[in-house]
C-alpha cells in the first residue's frame, strides 16, 4: 500500500460535501485531514453528522473555510465542493501553495469564457485557471486527469447525457443536429438549499420541468459534445425535478447518419467503455434505472433504435451525488494519484 495522501474538502457541509466525507472515510489510501465550514466551524465531524459519529474521523473538527488554515492542514489535494463562482477564490490560492485541486462547481469547466457569462450571467473570475482545467470526465479524458493540477469536475446532467453520446459522435454515427435530451432529477440536485420550490410539500407527487430552454449545463454539454464532433452541436436539453431526493434519468434522441446500422452503435459504445469499472452497458430487454444506481459510482446505458421513426434512443441513470458529484471527482483524484480507478468506490 502507498503513502497515504492527505486530503481537504472545502465546502463539506453541503450535500456533495457530505457525499466525498462518506466516501473518503472508507478510503483505503487517503487520509482526511481537513473539513471546512463557514456554518459549522469548530464542531466534529461526527456531530454534524451523526451516522459518521464512532466511525473514522468522528472526532476530526470543521475549520473554518480559509486558504491559510487549508494549508496548514498539511493537505495535499483538496476538493472545492463549494457554489459555482465561490470555488475561484480558494482555488488559484491553494494551487499556488502547492495544492492540486479537484473543483466539483462549474467555475473551471467551460472554457470560452463567453459561453460562461451567457450561461451564468456574470463575467468569469479566473478565465486563466478554466483555461488549463481538465475536464474531469474520467472515462474520456483518463490520462489528462493523471497529470493534472487543476481538474472541473463534470455537472450531474452533462455526466448522464456526455457518456452515452461523445463515443458515438466521435466515429460519426449522428447527425449532430439532430440531438433532443430530456433528463429527470432527484432533489438533492438543487443543493442543500432552504428554498419553498424544494418543499416536501412542493415537490412530492409532482413532475416540472424548469431551466427551459437555457439551463447552465447546457454550456459544458455543448463544449464537450462540440469537442467530440469536431463541428459545432447545439442541442435541445429540457430537465426535469421529480421527487425522489437522489438520481438522474437521461433519454437521448438522435438521427443516425445515412449508411449507419444498429450493429455500429453497439460496437461504438462497447470499444469506447471496454473495460470502464464504472460504465454498464445493458444488454436485452433492461433498460437504465435509478435504484439500481442509487448510492453507487456507476452509470447504466442502454440504445435502442426505433426503424418507425428512424431515430436511436439512449438512456442512461446514474447517482447524481456520487457518479454526478462525489464519487465522479474521487475516480479523478484516483487517477491523480496512481491509484486503482475503484478505490473507495466499490
Amino acid at each position: 500500500m502507498s503513502v497515504p495522501q492527505k486530503i481537504a474538502i472545502v465546502g463539506a457541509s453541503g450535500y456533495s460535501g457530505e457525499e466525498l466525507v462518506r466516501l473518503l472515510v472508507r478510503h483505503p489510501e487517503a487520509e482526511l485531514v481537513a473539513l471546512t465550514s463557514r456554518q459549522v466551524a469548530g464542531q466534529a465531524m461526527g456531530s454534524v453528522y451523526p451516522r459518521f459519529a464512532g466511525m473514522r474521523y468522528a472526532d476530526l473538527a470543521f475549520i473554518p473555510s480559509e486558504v491559510d488554515a487549508i494549508v496548514n492542514s498539511g493537505a495535499k489535494i483538496a476538493f472545492l465542493a463549494l457554489p459555482h463562482g465561490v470555488a475561484h477564490e480558494f482555488a488559484g490560492p491553494l494551487l499556488e501553495r502547492g495544492l492540486r485541486v479537484i473543483d466539483l462547481s462549474a467555475d473551471f469547466r467551460i472554457k470560452d469564457v463567453a459561453v460562461y457569462a451567457d450561461f451564468y450571467g456574470e463575467q468569469h473570475h479566473a478565465p486563466e485557471l478554466a483555461a488549463k482545467s481538465v475536464y474531469g470526465l474520467a472515462e474520456v479524458y483518463r490520462n489528462a486527469i493523471r497529470s493534472a493540477q487543476l481538474v472541473a469536475s463534470p455537472g450531474c446532467y452533462p455526466t448522464s447525457i456526455l457518456i452515452p453520446l461523445i463515443p458515438l459522435l466521435r466515429a460519426g454515427l449522428l447527425e449532430v443536429d439532430s440531438i433532443q435530451v430530456c433528463s429527470m432529477s432527484g432533489v438533492s440536485g438543487a443543493g442543500r438549499n432552504a428554498k419553498v420550490e424544494y418543499l416536501y410539500a412542493e415537490c412530492n407527487e409532482s413532475v416540472r420541468a424548469y431551466g427551459v430552454p437555457k439551463h447552465r449545463h447546457l454550456a459544458e454539454i455543448e463544449q464537450e459534445l462540440t469537442l467530440a464532433a469536431g463541428v459545432s452541436v447545439t442541442i435541445n436539453f429540457t430537465p426535469h425535478l421529480i421527487p425522489i431526493t437522489r438520481g438522474i434519468h437521461s433519454t437521448m434522441y438522435a438521427k443516425p447518419r445515412a449508411g449507419v446500422n444498429p450493429e455500429q452503435i453497439g460496437l461504438a459504445l462497447e470499444e469506447a467503455y471496454q473495460g470502464c469499472r464504472f460504465i454498464r452497458l445493458l444488454k436485452g430487454a433492461s433498460f437504465p434505472e435509478i435504484k439500481n444506481v442509487a448510492h453507487t459510482n456507476f452509470l447504466d446505458v442502454a440504445w435502442r433504435w426505433d426503424s418507425r421513426t428512424g431515430r436511436l434512443v439512449l438512456l442512461s441513470a446514474e447517482d447524481n451525488l456520487v457518479k454526478g458529484a462525489a464519487g465522479q471527482a474521487v475516480q479523478s483524484m484516483n487517477l491523480m494519484c496512481g491509484w486503482p480507478e475503484e478505490s473507495g468506490l466499490v
